[in-house]
């Protein structure tokens, strides 16, 4: 490997050598078996002699740092634990925003599930379509097509934009042009590019409460003034919206996180709201692919006739949370704008993704796969609402969906600290309370995507013992 060594100053060309490979070893940014330059190469890359590298090897091999093995080379022998790095710089150093102190910690990390998996927003990743994605993926790389592997549109592959166009006009209804779509990084990049192209610092934007946090932290980080409104049994409550909005994000056929649908009355009045105000709508429509009962309502892109409304969607929910794609459907005045902000922001997607995507929809094969989970995760939807009626019917009231991934249950009880007790009892699943700003909803959120069939009762029946053990 490389090995950077500033000299600069040194008068002291070995000595400075073996400090710093050794400080190299002992913090971890050398490890055990890694190979060193050898000494004619790395006298060369210094501009110092031979003897002077093989002086300071010498040392290092002496003191066990380092070990040489005739026509290999010369490695890391590091038996000791790292020393920890310590930061560079001040902690009185650059500070960000204030804005941004707002803003939670990330999320754990996903790589390692609970014995009992509640959450929400997570797809059975054990079912996804492994064999015919390498197989796809090794047909693209195959073709060595120049465009695959170099810099690709900002807007997203031309062949996936058509292909998805034309997806969904067929599933949900909407009718957009390629170029209206853009492909971005995941649902949460395509609200952070509309809001850029959008917004000033200082103008306002509605969500829903309870909601998803990232769109309304997200905008609070860019200098927008962030109004939580209400959400009752028909979606969005229209006449609580404060005057003067620019924007609001809603999620109408599956709202995050209680799971009630917009109903057709409020979907009318939003889109009138909108029109007389001369705001945008965004349409988060991120898991209705699986709907289990009633009839599909129509998105409120579908039902816009006046170019307020911009249709969000996302790959990760309905294939793999990894792939990070998701996308946009902007109304022809705004798709360029936007994207602009897309180059500007990371230029494009993956490319390889998108192209494997463009093919797996062209094929069949998505639409396939979206009618298989559509029946696995019917019948944990109702494994869930059964086991949540026998086990909880005198504290939780199931609220009812026809869609998606999660069920909701609310209570009379605040629940926070019963959510936090079930993580360390080897149950994940979260509080409603967490998803709201001012109206306070107590709860619990249940996500079934990831959790398998037979574990979905031992996990409400761990869950109900815990609460028994917690009220007696």
């Amino acid at each position: 490997m490389d090995l950077h060594l500033d000299l600069s100053g040194s008068r002291g060309h070995r000595d400075e050598i073996y400090r710093q490979i050794r400080a190299a070893v002992l913090d971890g940014r050398l490890r055990d078996g890694d190979v060193l330059p050898p000494t004619r190469e790395l006298a060369h890359q210094l501009a110092v002699s031979r003897t002077t590298v093989t002086a300071a090897y010498e040392r290092l091999t002496a003191e066990g740092f380092l070990t040489g093995r005739v026509g290999a080379g010369t490695y890391v022998r590091s038996g000791a634990a790292p020393r920890p790095v310590e930061p560079s710089g001040s902690a009185e150093g650059v500070q960000p925003r204030p804005e941004w102190t707002a803003v939670p910690a990330p999320p754990p990390p996903f790589t390692d599930p609970p014995e009992f998996d509640f959450r929400a927003g997570v797809p059975d990743v054990r079912l996804f379509p492994f064999d015919t994605w390498r197989r796809l993926t090794a047909q693209i790389l195959r073709s060595s097509q120049a465009e695959r592997l170099t810099y690709g549109e900002p807007q997203g592959d031309p062949r996936l934009r058509e292909e998805l166009a034309r997806h969904l006009a067929v599933s949900r209804n909407v009718r957009v042009s390629p170029d209206q779509l853009v492909i971005s990084s995941g649902a949460q990049q395509t609200i952070d590019l509309i809001a850029r192209v959008l917004l000033r610092p200082g103008d306002l934007a509605a969500v829903e409460d309870p909601g998803y946090p990232p769109p309304r932290l997200l905008l609070g980080t860019l200098g927008v003034r962030v109004a939580p409104v209400p959400v009752d049994d028909d979606g969005i409550v229209v006449d609580a919206i404060p005057p003067h909005t620019r924007l609001v994000y809603v999620t109408p056929s599956h709202q995050y996180p209680l799971g009630v649908a917009m109903s057709p009355s409020r979907r009318r009045a939003l889109l009138d709201w909108a029109e007389d105000s001369g705001a945008v709508v965004v349409e988060d429509d991120y898991d209705t692919e699986f709907r289990y009962s009633g009839r599909p309502l129509e998105p409120l892109h579908s039902l816009d006739s006046h170019g307020r409304v911009i249709y969000v969607g996302s790959f990760s929910k309905v294939l793999l949370p990894a792939l990070r794609l998701g996308y946009l459907a902007a109304p022809p005045a705004l798709a360029q704008a936007i994207v602009k902000a897309k180059y500007l922001a990371d230029w494009h997607s993956p490319t390889i993704e998108q192209a494997v995507i463009a093919e797996y929809l062209a094929e069949g094969g998505f639409a396939r796969h979206v009618r298989r989970m559509r029946g696995i995760y019917r019948a944990r939807h109702d494994l869930l609402l059964d086991g949540l009626r026998a086990e909880f019917g005198d504290l939780l009231e199931p609220v009812p969906a026809a869609a998606g991934l999660h069920l909701s249950a609310s209570s009379d009880v605040d629940l926070r600290g019963f959510a936090r007790r079930a993580v360390s009892a080897g149950v994940r699943l979260y509080s409603l309370a967490d998803f709201s700003v001012a109206a306070r909803r107590h709860g619990l959120l249940f996500g079934y995507g990831a959790i398998a069939d037979d574990r979905i009762g031992p996990g409400l029946a761990r869950l109900r013992g815990l609460f028994d053990d917690l009220a007696a």
